[in-house]
């Protein structure tokens, strides 16, 4: 993979259509992608993710499939440009009369600091003008 590969982030319900096999085109894109791109996540869907297992103990295939996926992804930690993008971003929400969620806009800062394209199937990112780049990779859902 070259220096100039494709740097894709996954937000947290994109993470749980493709770990739970509910989207088909999902799946398939990730595999199409991932020879020739960086499919990373962000820490606060690591975060949403785990939240998510600590929240069903008792699911062990669960708790496996969720650990085999995230083994195979970058995870991006959250530092200083982060916060940079989240402060510009908010800031520029704010003035247009926009929100998103406080998760949704700290993941979206993060792809738009790290310079990725965030993969997500959530319109509620569509709020968050260019620079952000955006892809749904579960359109059959």
């Amino acid at each position: 993979m070259t220096a100039e590969a494709p740097l894709y982030l996954l937000d947290t319900n994109m993470v749980s259509y493709l770990v739970n096999g509910r989207s088909q085109e999902a799946r398939a894109t990730l595999m199409e992608r991932a020879g020739q791109a960086v499919i990373a996540i962000s820490t606060i869907t690591e975060a949403e993710v785990r939240y998510g297992l600590a929240r069903k103990p008792g699911a062990t295939q669960l708790h496996k499939l969720v650990n085999e996926f995230l083994a195979n992804l970058q995870v991006l930690p959250w530092d200083s440009a982060a916060a940079a993008a989240y402060a510009a971003l908010r800031e520029d929400l704010s003035r247009r009369g926009r929100t998103l969620s406080a998760l949704d806009m700290l993941i979206a800062a993060h792809a738009l600091s790290a310079g990725a394209v965030l993969v997500s199937a959530d319109g509620a990112f569509s709020h968050a003008m260019p620079p952000l780049r955006t892809e749904n990779w579960a359109p059959d859902l």
